[in-house]
């Protein structure tokens, strides 16, 4: 799958490009009842909120999941990166993301880029993330919020914050978030399950608390051409991996194939 120039235009202009229905709803719902498998597992890879209890994110699912890994390889993800990168792409990070009904907590304003560049030594934006959603995602149930445009000032200063929540981010402060949302708006793309959202490495976002009845699960695929690899290592690899093998696409059907498997296998 390529994106249109029209699509690369936006991506050039605003740092991100939604791609409705990107997934059928099989491939989806395959996706989300993984999602839960990996929630309900006790490793290390899954983090909590701090209830102690509540899933937040499960790290490197791509590991230990067939589904998470086909989706890791899936063309429709691959492709566009590539075209987007000009290059060969590895998995730089790997996570499934929960927003829990009433108890998902908030993600912070920050650009990915300046964690990847602080923490592990990435050399250049030359990464990105791509989203994939695993349930509807609604004004709601804490949406992606994005900054558009922000992207393209490069990498802000930033405070590590190690106490709102569970996981650690290198956090802009409220006068830089108000002088870029003056200036470009907030937006906040919604959509079926099986959307897709690709955002830039610099791209500014956020996601509010969760207080409605209604989860949202997004797994994200975050992606970096191969010669620009990471440089430090003082992050867990499963984390930040230190595989920098070259991905290669798998065929666009393997959801479906694994979807009908599990069918048959129930069936007998």
């Amino acid at each position: 799958m390529r994106l249109t120039p029209e699509q690369t235009q936006q991506f050039d202009r605003d740092g991100y490009v939604f791609l409705p229905g990107c997934f059928t709803p099989e491939e989806a719902a395959l996706l989300r009842r993984e999602a839960d498998v990996v929630y309900s597992s006790d490793r290390e890879e899954v983090w909590r909120e701090k209830d102690g209890s509540t899933p937040r994110t499960a790290f490197a699912a791509h590991h230990y999941n067939e589904g998470f890994r086909r989706l890791g390889a899936h063309p429709r993800l691959i492709e566009p990166v590539e075209q987007v990168l000009d290059g060969k792409l590895y998995m730089h990070q790997y996570k499934v993301n929960a927003k829990a009904a009433f108890d998902g907590d908030v993600w912070q304003w920050h650009q990915d880029f300046g964690t990847w560049h602080r923490d592990d030594g990435m050399p250049e934006p030359r990464a990105m993330n791509i989203a994939v959603f695993l349930d509807d995602v609604t004004e709601f149930n804490g949406p992606l919020m994005f900054i558009p445009g922000s992207h393209r000032d490069g990498v802000f200063e930033a405070g590590h914050d190690l106490q709102s929540t569970s996981y650690p981010l290198w956090t802009l402060d409220k006068a830089k978030i108000t002088e870029l949302a003056e200036r470009g708006g907030i937006v906040a793309p919604k959509g079926p399950a099986g959307s897709v959202i690709m955002f830039h490495g610099c791209l500014v976002h956020a996601s509010s608390p969760n207080i409605s009845p209604w989860g949202r699960t997004i797994v994200y695929l975050s992606l970096c051409e191969i010669s620009n690899h990471i440089t430090k290592f003082q992050r867990a690899d499963w984390i930040a991996h230190r595989d920098f093998t070259p991905i290669e696409a798998l065929d666009d059907d393997c959801l479906m194939d694994l979807v009908n498997s599990q069918r048959a296998a129930a069936a007998e």
